[in-house]
């Protein structure tokens, strides 16, 4: 679908192609850049400046490739000025070393509020990780290239996360989320 609208505006069609590939990504970009901003506010300005940049751009973009990796590239370098501009940067290493992605496994925490509320309480290196898999569906490796990591550096923190998730809902089940 999405290959189908970029061919669509790169052979003159961008208005109608572009609005209907703002509807196909808008709430995926929301809810992403809400979760990583923590404020709703500044994640639709964020998700404004991405959709200008992918216009901007789309001319560069290879059609060869997925394009869901490419958005959420654009989508968390969008973040990441925010984060600066107020003093939150999530840090990465780059590394040149790059692994074959691994299976990826899905769970939708976006509709189960107690697990998408113990997510925005984790530290931003680990919490980025967690919504850029679960939230948007995306392969470690995918991860990997948008956040500049090493695919190992990726999958500890997904475990690290995962792990501070499990103890935080098993405490949580003997009192309050927060572990009261």
């Amino acid at each position: 679908m999405e290959n189908e609208l970029i061919q669509r505006m790169k052979a003159g069609d961008r208005q109608e192609a572009f609005e209907q590939l703002y509807r196909l990504y808008a709430d995926q970009a929301i809810r992403t850049a809400a979760a990583i901003t923590l404020n709703q506010a500044s994640a639709a300005d964020v998700v404004q400046e991405t959709f200008i940049r992918v216009y901007r751009n789309i001319e560069n973009y290879d059609i060869g490739k997925p394009f869901k990796p490419w958005f959420n590239r654009i989508l968390m370098n969008e973040c990441n000025r925010y984060l600066k501009k107020h003093s939150r940067v999530i840090p990465s290493e780059i590394d040149e070393e790059r692994d074959l992605p691994s299976d990826t496994d899905t769970y939708d925490f976006d509709r189960h509020g107690e697990i998408y509320e113990l997510v925005q309480q984790l530290d931003d290196i680990h919490r980025v990780p967690v919504i850029l898999k679960y939230l948007n569906d995306l392969a470690d490796q995918d991860i990997a290239d948008i956040l500049g990591l090493n695919l190992n550096t990726v999958k500890s923190r997904l475990f690290k996360a995962r792990n501070k998730l499990r103890g935080w809902m098993t405490t949580s089940k003997g009192g309050s989320i927060h572990g009261a």
